[in-house]
């Protein structure tokens, strides 16, 4: 469990153009961080690429199933992402100020509070399973799938909460390349569970369901081991001891623990709440629509989790220099980000553009829908400079541990996207037109983001905000 040694503070810099040394800095912390970081981010969707591909050849019903229930997972799991994002911080702050016990301590009380809410989310699964499906709409035949899929998956999700708030750890210590090879692992052994599973026990969606419950614990058993030996080495006692205690759960650090995740939770509802009203917009226009918004949607997040992975990068930088009281550090790193931000964005929005006509076939064969797909590709495109200064901005505001703020612009963003989207059907507009409401919500979100980056209000150094 590597931890990256605090940089010295910069030397004097020029307000708007760093020196070489320091640029040169920074890009290698960066690039250190962010390529890891952006592997693991990859191979966890892989998990239900993986689970669809094996129970599509069982059937369209079963698929239908799969897709509903993966949807109410992902949602259940995504909105403590707060596990990951508020430890990062909080470590990263305790290891810059060189405080190493103290940043395992806080990384074990964001994992004694993810086991916590995963119990609390698995007695709310198992005894509303169906009543969830049928809320998300499942068919008469896809809803037995479902359930069963939903109800066995669910005994993972203390696992995949664990290993959010343990990711979170790492990433504090300066260290994302192990959970680029726990994630790795966990997708490699979840395709083999699946195939022994389903076709070999012969379990059906059953078997896909155990397969993934299997290798999230055994992700989750690989963190908690790598978090244990850290543990011991800081206390410089492997036989037993001062060790046993830095592990025991601490009631008043779980609860700021969790005080800190709450705002974050709420940017991350409100985020989803976005998202959700864009889908629900694009179905009222027709199934073309739903169908081109879909396929864009997917786009989309493969692209933001490209940027995501800078973001990342952002929240342990920030939180180790502030930690380290080096203001003018982060301030240093903020602006670095900022550059990568852009230029990643252009990248991303050129290749876009130059790939939208090889997009369309590999998702459908419909001509109305691809047509309908090359305009809001367009968009998309258009709009990646901006998502990639959001996404850097958000994380280094998170690395900062500023969350009410993230919070409060959150909820503007969805106040302002809200009309915005409705306003698309109510006027006649198609696909592109509530492409261009999303794209409105993330200028929305640079505008609040960039004021309080530039106010500096978001810069309090030392070892806890």
């Amino acid at each position: 469990m590597p931890v990256h040694p605090v940089a010295d503070p910069p030397e004097q810099q020029d307000p708007v153009r760093l020196p070489g040394s320091v640029r040169r800095r920074h890009d290698r912390e960066i690039i250190a961080l962010a390529l890891p970081a952006f592997g693991a981010l990859v191979a966890e969707p892989l998990f239900v690429m993986v689970d669809s591909a094996v129970v599509g050849h069982f059937g369209t019903a079963q698929l239908a199933g799969l897709g509903v229930a993966a949807a109410l997972l992902t949602t259940a799991v995504n909105i403590f992402v707060f596990l990951a994002y508020a430890t990062t911080a909080a470590v990263a702050r305790r290891v810059g100020a060189g405080d190493l016990s103290a940043a395992l301590r806080q990384g074990v009380d964001g994992i004694w509070l993810a086991l916590l809410l995963g119990a609390a989310v698995i007695a709310v699964v198992l005894s509303t399973a169906p009543g969830l499906v049928d809320l998300f709409g499942a068919s008469g035949t896809a809803a037995p799938y479902a359930t069963t899929y939903l109800r066995i998956s669910s005994l993972g999700i203390p696992a995949m909460l664990v290993v959010l708030a343990a990711t979170g750890v790492l990433r504090g210590l300066q260290d994302t390349r192990t959970p680029l090879y726990v994630a790795v692992g966990g997708f490699t052994a979840n395709a083999a569970l699946n195939a022994t599973l389903v076709y070999g026990a012969g379990l059906g969606i059953a078997g896909s369901a155990w397969g993934t419950v299997i290798a999230q614990n055994a992700m989750a058993a690989v963190y908690l081991t790598v978090v244990v030996r850290g543990v011991r080495r800081q206390s410089g006692d492997t036989a037993g001891g001062d060790w046993w205690a830095m592990l025991r759960p601490d009631a008043a650090g779980i609860r700021a623990c969790a005080k800190a995740g709450v705002p974050l939770l709420v940017r991350t509802v409100s985020l989803r709440a976005v998202l959700l009203i864009a889908t629900a917009v694009a179905a009222g226009l027709g199934d073309t629509e739903i169908a081109a918004h879909q396929i864009t949607l997917t786009v989309w997040s493969l692209l933001a989790f490209a940027l995501d992975a800078i973001a990342i990068a952002g929240q342990a930088i920030i939180g180790r220099y502030l930690g380290a009281g080096d203001a003018q550090g982060a301030q240093a790193a903020c602006r670095r980000m900022i550059e990568w931000g852009v230029a990643c964005g252009l990248v991303l929005g050129l290749l876009v553009v130059a790939g939208r006509p090889l997009i369309g076939p590999l998702f459908t064969s419909d001509p109305s829908v691809r047509h309908a797909l090359m305009s809001a590709l367009l968009v998309v495109a258009v709009a990646q400079p901006v998502c990639g200064v959001v996404f850097v901005l958000d994380g280094v505001l998170m690395g900062a541990g500023d969350g009410p703020y993230l919070a409060w612009s959150m909820l503007v963003t969805l106040a302002v996207f809200t009309p915005a989207a409705f306003a698309v059907p109510a006027l006649g507009w198609g696909l592109t037109a509530l492409w261009w409401a999303m794209t409105l919500m993330m200028l929305t979100r640079l505008a609040a983001l960039w004021l309080r980056a530039r106010s500096g209000r978001w810069i309090v150094t030392g070892a806890a905000r």
